[in-house]
């Protein structure tokens, strides 16, 4: 069975799109820079658990979630495999993301999650999330997860790196240079861009999926309607602020 395969979707879906899918799942079921190829599809697994989650649904309620006390509702094929601080920080990614703050990433990493691994994270959150919603908005199933693929993590942490924005260390405009030439191939980025490339496959990843459901970072100079497109740029950008407003997102 091929995955990502919409032969029975209620649309025509552009190839493009299932192709991204499919080497993003390659990837996920690999060993990253600070999570190996178990704790990834994990990390995947407690992605999907979060929206049941009975503890997350009360602490996003509250007037502060953090003075809330509880256990998570995991997914069983994460039980054992990630720390709680990981569990938990895959929750609030998904259901309380934009009351996250720097103390509590900064309490994280002491605590044993470190910057790296949190934004390797975060990068396998919003990815296999946005793959879920696309099937959701489809009426479709969700895909199967990929089987762990063994392997030491590479630990790898890119040598230029500046703490002028954001919680966690980034690579600045001028610092993707050597293994990070490719990030921003117009030689020019946003803050948005930089947030993930503590971890550059993080970013990578979230690049080649966007580029698929959205636009890439050359086409967002397009500000008419790229070919092969349904919708021009003035749609796409009030669909993308409309879903940002919902979503809470404070950035």
């Amino acid at each position: 069975m091929i995955a990502f395969d919409y032969g029975k979707a209620p649309y025509p879906i552009r190839p493009d799109i299932p192709a991204a899918y499919q080497a993003f799942w390659q990837r996920l079921a690999r060993p990253g820079s600070w999570w190996t190829g178990e704790q990834r599809v994990a990390i995947a697994a407690e992605t999907r658990a979060a929206l049941d989650c009975n503890w997350c649904a009360s602490r996003k309620a509250a007037l502060s979630p953090y003075g809330q006390e509880g256990e998570h509702t995991q997914y069983a094929q994460a039980t054992g495999v990630l720390s709680d601080l990981a569990v938990d920080a895959v929750h609030r990614v998904i259901t309380d993301q934009s009351r996250i703050t720097q103390h509590y990433v900064n309490d994280n990493a002491e605590r044993g999650l470190s910057k790296g691994a949190y934004v390797e994270l975060v990068g396998l959150v919003v990815a296999v999330f946005s793959i879920d919603e696309f099937h959701r908005a489809l009426g479709l199933g969700l895909e199967d997860l990929p089987q762990p693929i063994a392997g030491a993590v590479s630990e790898y942490r890119p040598q230029h790196l500046s703490e002028d924005v954001g919680f966690v260390p980034t690579i600045p405009l001028e610092g993707a240079v050597g293994p990070e030439a490719d990030l921003w191939p117009s030689g020019r980025t946003a803050n948005v861009m930089r947030a993930l490339t503590l971890v550059p496959d993080a970013l990578r990843d979230w690049a080649h999926i966007g580029s698929a459901q959205y636009l890439s970072f050359q086409q967002m100079q397009n500000m008419g309607q790229e070919d092969g497109r349904a919708l021009n740029r003035m749609q796409i950008e009030m669909i993308a602020g409309r879903v940002s407003a919902i979503n809470e997102c404070f950035y």
